[in-house]
């Protein structure tokens, strides 16, 4: 059952957010703060995975804030009164913190994205010594297929975010892409790796 406060509180934001002039102004200067704490908390949360401190991360919170705001005042349509609105347009400012995040991270340390280093399917095995010549070969199996069945645009995203971990909004980005066409891109490189491991009978047919 819906609260009548929040339901007449959700309608303000809507209203004023919707309306040119004044009102729109006043309704963005008083939810901005709002976003930015939320902004300024989850930045927080996510640094110390990525090594992100002082000023680097209060600007990522306030760009994130910003960019939550705008995304916000354009999607008013979307908005179904089923939360709070300001629970709804937190979502945008973790989504948008989170996305930040990520391309600062791999910006700042630089890592291409299309670097080969194929010990790292090696080191995520979780394998005994015995099967350690087991993982080097199929590791070994899967760069010559990269190399002799994906074209360079599917080489490139495979390397990118199945080996380099890249965030694929990041990839996107880098490229000039969508995450649509990226996502198809990858579907079919990993549906000619996977017909070419099973020729090579490094898997299994169905695997």
């Amino acid at each position: 059952m819906s609260d009548p406060e929040t339901d007449r509180d959700n309608r303000r934001w809507v209203r004023d957010l919707a309306t040119a002039g004044p009102a729109r102004e006043a309704a963005c200067r008083e939810l901005y703060p709002l976003l930015l704490r939320i902004a300024r908390s989850e930045a927080r949360r996510r640094a110390p995975s990525l090594g992100l401190y002082g000023p680097e991360l209060e600007d990522i919170a306030r760009q994130a804030a910003a960019d939550a705001l705008m995304a916000v005042t354009e999607r008013l349509d979307t908005f179904r009164g089923e939360a709070r609105f300001t629970t709804w347009a937190g979502k945008f400012v973790l989504f948008n913190v989170a996305a930040k995040m990520n391309r600062h991270f791999w910006r700042r340390h630089e890592v291409s994205y299309d670097q080969e280093d194929w010990s790292r399917i090696e080191s995520r095995a979780d394998v005994g010594p015995d099967d350690e010549a087991q993982v080097r070969e199929f590791a070994a199996a899967v760069s010559t297929a990269v190399e002799e069945h994906l074209s360079e645009r599917q080489r490139i995203v495979f390397l990118s975010t199945v080996l380099n971990g890249m965030p694929m909004d990041v990839l996107a980005d880098e490229l000039g892409s969508t995450h649509n066409a990226l996502y198809k891109v990858l579907f079919d490189a990993r549906k000619k790796l996977r017909a070419a491991l099973v020729a090579g009978g490094y898997l299994a047919r169905g695997a």
